[in-house]
């Protein structure tokens, strides 16, 4: 798995407090590191709304289409994922589960299914089945790339339900990263969540 961040809004804990400071035009409070205490304040009040006015773009790669497929059930997001219609998957590679790696017997079946997928899938096409046609026998396993791009306030809403004990475990790995580089822009914003062995604690009620 490779997290790679792409873009974020620079100074994106300034450009908050900026922001947010129209609703009541204090801006005469701004210091060097008024914004520390200001989203601080934010957060505490739930007034989250504020976040979204800074954004992260972050490519994401060697993950399987079923991390995928959770990933973009959150809408408030954009994403661009790898076309399996348009990219040959002839020699696609794949994710293995822990618990199939440390089980002999089971990492055996695993790895034959896989190698029958390919095979399949390159006969098809050997037989005139566009890419489009055979994907449909690819599995959820074949490792993709996405762009995901998103607010703030959305990330630390995916963030806490993705990093928790009861998440999927790749895609509880994939927020973590996410959250190291997004602590090391956005301190402040993401303070609150602490990184335990494999899985996310926040110390603040999202809403």
């Amino acid at each position: 798995m490779k997290v790679e961040l792409l873009y974020i809004t620079p100074e994106p804990e300034k450009i908050i407090e900026k922001a947010g400071r129209v609703a009541h035009q204090s801006f005469n409070k701004e210091t060097p590191d008024s914004h520390i205490k200001f989203i601080r304040m934010l957060i505490k009040l739930g007034h989250t709304s504020v976040l979204e006015h800074a954004v992260a773009s972050f490519k994401i790669s060697d993950v399987s289409r079923s991390l995928t497929h959770q990933l973009v059930r959150h809408r408030i997001a954009s994403y661009t994922q790898k076309s399996q219609r348009y990219v040959d998957e002839s020699t696609f590679e794949y994710v293995t589960p822990d618990k199939i790696k440390e089980n002999e017997a089971a990492f055996d079946i695993y790895n034959n299914f896989m190698n029958y997928c390919k095979e399949t899938y390159k006969k098809l096409k050997e037989i005139g089945i566009p890419k489009e046609d055979a994907r449909f026998v690819l599995p959820n396993a074949t490792k993709t790339e996405i762009v995901i791009t998103a607010n703030l306030r959305e990330f630390r809403h995916m963030i806490s339900l993705r990093g928790s004990k009861e998440a999927q475990w790749e895609i509880r790995r994939m927020f973590i990263e996410i959250l190291k580089i997004l602590k090391e822009y956005a301190p402040t914003v993401f303070e609150d969540f602490i990184i335990e062995n494999d899985y996310v604690r926040c110390l603040n009620v999202e809403e």
